[in-house]
């Protein structure tokens, strides 16, 4: 089976007995992403989402309803051993669960398995060993870009390597986590020498996560052929930015504190499977851009190797909530504006023998449309701050304000297909701290 493959999972005629997850944004039975919840009062176990409940994993291990062979990866705290099941494990598993959460003859058993999500906190999903964030949506690029190089923005490698760097692993926060403003060095243009202090130009970036799978020994790559069924799921991610920090400190070595301070992922990891009925051909590049070096071309990869997904960001401010007023939609566009494909990604970052592990993090980089409204980050938005957005209630921004919340969204939606969601990967932004030593 090809790992774009639609199967009887993705039928839309097959319906949950879970009466929430009938017609569910996000979680319908077509969708079945997998998280690590808690209780109050219990440890953190693994999950599936389902409308509105979490189904207990462990418990249904626990009863005897799973694969032996899957079950005892199910209760742990987190989801390494999933994910680092080979793919045609994975898809045994997502059957199974599809059958139990759609066939009424297993109701009676798994209905005390699910738990009321309103009532879970949602933890990061794997324990994440290394974090790598890349810079393949184009438009954000050129958009960025325009801002220092105007005649230039393309630096000469972009369309020849996947462009990525090492972040932080540590870090990493799930969805719901406030966010304190970064302390950093930044250098004002009519300074003369930088200053330290709070971020003036705190941003976002609008990111899909990519969870690795199974992963590849040190010393050896992982060919373009194969790299797909390297990756456990899918997330969304927010890496945050402080922008002031980032122009003065990346030369020569890139981004440090300007980046590492912390990142947002949606808890639910949404796996491959189940993105399958939104698998879409890879944009073609324009007419002179030079063909992927061999290693990163596969003609699978670039029929089927891009997402189907639109993304959004909202914000609201603390004066926008005591208000009333709904949250302002910043942007919407497609996740296909991304030069390289994510399967690109772990081949790239595999090539040299770099071992990749499960539960390692990998970011796409912000994923920007060529349009006004489908830019991914206020940087792009407020043109590197020169243009205010304007706010319900008469506020404006160029960059986040204490108190403001960013949340953003993925669905998947294609015809014939049940639409399916991420969740959301939120984070309201606090005060500056400092503690004065001594």
């Amino acid at each position: 089976m090809s790992w774009w493959s639609v199967d009887a999972t993705h039928d839309p005629e097959r319906a949950s007995w879970v009466e929430s997850a009938q017609g569910h944004g996000d979680f319908p039975v077509q969708n079945l992403p997998f998280g690590i919840f808690s209780i109050e009062g219990g440890h953190p176990r693994a999950g599936v989402a389902i409308g509105d409940k979490i189904l207990d994993l462990f418990a249904c291990a626990s009863a005897e309803l799973l694969l032996a062979d899957v079950a005892p990866l199910c209760a742990g705290e987190t989801l390494n051993a999933l994910m680092a099941l080979p793919g045609e494990a994975r898809r045994a598993l997502r059957h199974r669960l599809s059958d139990l959460l759609s066939d009424p003859a297993h109701r009676a058993r798994v209905e005390p398995m699910l738990l009321d999500a309103a009532d879970c906190v949602m933890h990061l999903p794997a324990r994440i060993g290394d974090y790598s964030d890349f810079y393949v949506g184009i438009h954000h690029a050129n958009n960025i870009g325009r801002q220092f190089r105007p005649d230039n923005p393309l630096l000469p490698n972009y369309k020849y390597v996947p462009i990525g760097y090492h972040g932080r692993a540590s870090s990493v926060r799930p969805s719901g986590e406030p966010l304190v403003r970064p302390w950093g060095q930044r250098k004002p243009p009519e300074a003369d020498a930088p200053v330290f202090g709070p971020s003036a130009r705190l941003d976002y970036e609008l990111e899909l996560g990519v969870w690795v799978g199974p992963g590849n020994d040190l010393g050896t790559p992982i060919p373009i052929g194969a790299a797909a069924e390297h990756i456990a799921g899918f997330c969304l991610l927010n890496d945050w930015s402080a922008r002031d920090f980032q122009a003065w400190e990346y030369q020569p070595l890139g981004p440090f504190l300007a980046k590492n301070f912390q990142s947002t992922v949606s808890p639910w990891v949404v796996t491959p499977e189940a993105l399958a009925p939104f698998r879409i051909a890879q944009p073609a590049r324009p007419q002179g851009d030079p063909a992927p070096l061999p290693y990163l071309h596969d003609g699978d990869d670039q029929a089927h190797g891009a997402l189907g997904l639109v993304l959004e960001v909202d914000l609201t401010s603390a004066a926008m909530r005591a208000a009333g007023h709904a949250p302002l939609r910043l942007s919407r566009g497609p996740a296909s504006n991304m030069y390289w494909t994510v399967q690109q990604i772990v081949t790239h970052h595999a090539s040299n023998g770099c071992n990749l592990q499960p539960g390692d993090l990998l970011g796409t980089g912000t994923i920007s449309a060529p349009e006004r409204e489908g830019y991914g980050s206020l940087m792009e938005l407020s043109s590197g701050g020169r243009d205010p957005i304007a706010l319900p209630g008469g506020e404006v921004r160029t960059f986040l304000e204490d108190g403001d919340e960013v949340t953003l969204r993925a669905r998947g939606e294609a015809a014939g297909a049940v639409p399916i969601g991420f969740g959301a990967c939120q984070a309201r932004v606090l005060a500056a701290r400092w503690a004065e030593s001594g």
